[in-house]
């Protein structure tokens, strides 16, 4: 089995990259669906979801648009329980369709942290599309989780936009840590 290290830790293959394509191509085709006549606006949640959102917004072929936002909760491998926001939302997003792209939703803290934000700015709708969904660790309901790639366990993984310490990000599989 193909491993790595990432500074201190050893990841193994978890999802190869054309499983990943496959997928993602599969909820660019529902989105497609979803949105037929209208003209979502992106919001891909920095750092971890820029490959995933790239790959997603190919696979759209309707009108869009693409804005990111960035804030951080995390520390090393495990949350800090705590949102600090980075990079704030764009202002007209008044009566627009919205799609939060997100590389991995866990506890779902940022994420809820995120979607109030949102609609404290009165969208048409909003819907969240997730590459990952450890369902495991989740500690908050998220209704508008509505595209999710893959459910996986409660595990630390890396790679595909995923880091572990600002590492790893660029590896084009995602891998899962051994011996944790």
């Amino acid at each position: 089995m193909h491993k790595i290290k990432v500074e201190d830790k050893e990841f193994e293959i978890f999802l190869e990259n054309d499983t990943l394509s496959k997928r993602i191509r599969l909820m660019g085709i529902q989105i497609n669906v979803d949105y037929e006549g209208k003209c979502p606006l992106f919001i891909g949640v920095l750092n971890g979801s820029f490959l995933f959102l790239a790959d997603l917004v190919k696979e759209i072929n309707i009108p869009c648009e693409v804005a990111f936002i960035r804030v951080a909760s995390y520390q090393g491998t495990t949350s800090t329980g705590e949102i600090k926001e980075l990079i704030g939302l764009p202002d007209d997003i008044e009566g627009r369709d919205i799609i939060i792209v997100e590389d991995i939703v866990d506890t779902g803290l940022t994420l809820t942290h995120i979607l109030k934000m949102i609609n404290e700015k009165n969208p048409a709708s909003v819907k969240v599309s997730s590459l990952l969904l450890k369902p495991a660790a989740l500690k908050y309901n998220i209704d508008a989780l509505e595209y999710v790639g893959f459910e996986i366990p409660n595990e630390f993984v890396v790679g595909y936009g995923l880091d572990y310490n600002g590492l790893g990000r660029n590896l084009t599989d995602i891998y899962r840590a051994t011996g944790v």
